[in-house]
């Protein structure tokens, strides 16, 4: 990530952070658990266009998160490209640029935010089936995976938003599937304990 693109980045963050606060008012859980230095892969669920800012305002430091490549090659692509967003193509079967890059941002010390399900969620299945890119760029920088779950509606002033992070996990003893069914799992759990306290406050 280039100077400018990290000042650009860094200009824009309090900006987002006090909108969503004001408009949204997210509730925030475990924020902590997000490391205040050295490479972190965070990964979580996807249910909304709005998911990566949500995480961008839960800490300080700069996150460059796995975007699809259309957003890059559409007429905002330049503001995707400015904030060290990574291009990711749907439409193949690998993606081998978008790996590399996010390993050496990890090998960097940086943190990388990614949806293992590649893809916004419109199912009534809780998740989508996980890629393992997430998986394979913290075994191959040797990085922990903070796992996090957002539920709840994007609306003004919403009072179930909420996004939760979990302990960080460390697969770096563990093959490819096994780590990547314990991610899915985790995050699973999450999303559930988070919408059974949803549906506890409404009753």
């Amino acid at each position: 990530m280039n100077k400018s693109s990290e000042f650009f980045y860094r200009l824009l963050q309090p900006v987002f952070t006090l909108i969503f606060k004001v408009y949204f008012h997210p509730q925030i859980v475990n924020k902590e658990y997000i490391p205040t230095s050295g490479s972190c892969v965070i990964a979580g669920n996807h249910k909304h266009a709005l998911d990566p800012i949500l995480v961008d305002v839960c800490t300080k430091r700069v996150v460059h998160t796995l975007a699809k490549k259309d957003l890059h090659d559409g007429p905002f692509g330049w503001f995707f490209k400015s904030i060290g967003t990574i291009p990711v193509d749907l439409h193949a079967e690998h993606n081998k640029d978008a790996l590399v890059s996010a390993v050496e941002y990890l090998n960097e010390g940086r943190l990388i935010n990614i949806s293992p399900e590649a893809k916004r969620n419109y199912t009534a299945e809780i998740l989508l089936p996980f890629k393992f890119g997430a998986v394979v760029m913290a075994k191959r920088t040797g990085s922990k995976i903070v796992p996090y779950s957002i539920t709840g509606d994007y609306k003004f002033r919403s009072k179930n938003l909420k996004i939760c992070f979990g302990e960080p996990l460390d697969i770096s003893d563990m093959e490819v599937e096994e780590a990547n069914r314990l991610l899915f799992d985790t995050i699973k759990e999450l999303l559930i304990k988070n919408r059974e306290q949803e549906n506890g406050n409404k009753g």
